[in-house]
Order: structure tokens, then sequence, then C-alpha cells
């Protein structure tokens, strides 16, 4: 963090931190945000903001099923793995700034494709 200019960070867990993680982190300016504190923090969230609550309550099934086709037909799948692919944007070489489909599996998996 420090290398890259950062003053502080988070690491956040779906678990609990170990008393190790704990006393490493003390005096730092690292936050750990676990389980329950990130369900808390969700939470808090979606009551401030119900708007913002995705509910498929009251959308047909053929409406979900459609979406589904459409969201998996837009997205390719990765020629190496046979993963999805998500758009991203390259951070350096010379297509720096361009956008090209990568597998959701990198770093393990470094399928690429070019969006056309």
């Amino acid at each position: 963090m420090a290398s890259q200019g950062a003053t502080g960070g988070f690491v956040v867990t779906s678990g609990t931190f170990s008393a190790d993680a704990r006393s490493f982190v003390a005096g730092k300016n690292i936050e750990l945000i676990d389980g329950p504190a990130l369900k808390a923090m969700i939470e808090r969230v979606r009551a401030a903001r119900p708007e913002m609550t995705v509910s498929t309550e009251r959308v047909p099934a053929s409406v979900q099923a459609s979406a589904a086709t459409a969201t998996s037909a837009a997205e390719p799948s990765c020629p190496r793995c046979g993963g999805r692919m998500l758009k991203r944007i390259a951070k350096q070489g010379p297509n720096a700034g361009g956008a090209f489909w990568g597998c959701t599996a990198f770093p393990k998996c470094r399928g690429i494709k070019a969006i056309e």
C-alpha cells in the first residue's frame, strides 16, 4: 500500500479475522471489516435506500429468463476455460485505455477476447 501512496486501507472478509490479523493492524491505518460488520453495513444501506434493493418477486419468470439469456448472449464465454467474461479496460501496453473481454477467473485464467 505504501509503495502506491496509500495512507490506509480496508480489508474485508465474509468470515472473521484471526487474533494475529487483529494484532497486525493495531496501530496501523488499516480497518478490518468482518462478515457480521459487512452484513450490518449492507443492511444499513438497504434501510436507508430501499429503492436500491433488487427484488425479482414481482418480475414474471419469462422476463427474468429473457434477461438472463440476453446477458449471457452479450457476454462471450472464455476461449481458454469456457467461463464467464467481463468487460475490462487495459491499464498498460499498446491498448491502454481500450476495452476488451477478460475472463472472470483472472489471474488463474488469462483468456481474453476483443470487443467487436
